[in-house]
């Protein structure tokens, strides 16, 4: 296992504030980092624990946050126990489109307050009105720019 120097670690840093700006938490966001830069690309939970100066049960919650977004998976070495943990190598698709899948549902719910607050006055609708035009456009454009990203990945 390679050991990080201080300017990876800042690195790992650097991606780890970016995603706490967006509301995860700390630690997934290290882990993050680690797992984009780490030798070899498999790091256990005792390597991350120990790379990161954390302990297990943070890259524990850590690990319990970032798998179901589909950016992290386990995987096992064959004739070994131990569990790894990587980034999927789909992982940024597969968490964006995970993201992109729930516009629809949400679109639905902003006008569910449209039609509730049908007989309001307009000005009081202002903002759920900009939030579901906004989702109807995502809804309207995100396959074809989905579409065309499948297909630059399929022509690799």
């Amino acid at each position: 296992m390679t050991v990080p120097d201080e300017s990876e670690l800042d690195y790992v840093d650097e991606i780890a504030a970016f995603f706490a700006a967006e509301g995860m938490p700390l630690i997934p966001g290290r882990v993050i980092g680690w797992l984009l830069i780490s030798d070899p690309p498999e790091q256990s939970a005792a390597d991350l624990a120990r790379v990161l100066d954390v302990s297990r049960s943070s890259i524990s919650s850590a690990v319990r946050l970032l798998i179901p977004s589909g950016l992290v998976e386990t995987v096992r070495r064959r004739g070994e126990r131990q569990e790894y943990l990587r980034i999927h190598p789909d992982g940024w698709s597969r968490m964006l489109a995970g993201r992109y899948a729930k516009t629809t549902a949400f679109r639905r719910i902003t006008e569910r307050g449209l039609e509730l607050l049908d007989d309001t006055d307009p000005a009081r609708r202002t903002r759920l009105e900009h939030v579901t035009e906004l989702y109807r456009f995502l809804e309207a454009e995100l396959p074809a720019m989905w579409a065309r990203w499948e297909q630059r990945i399929a022509e690799r």
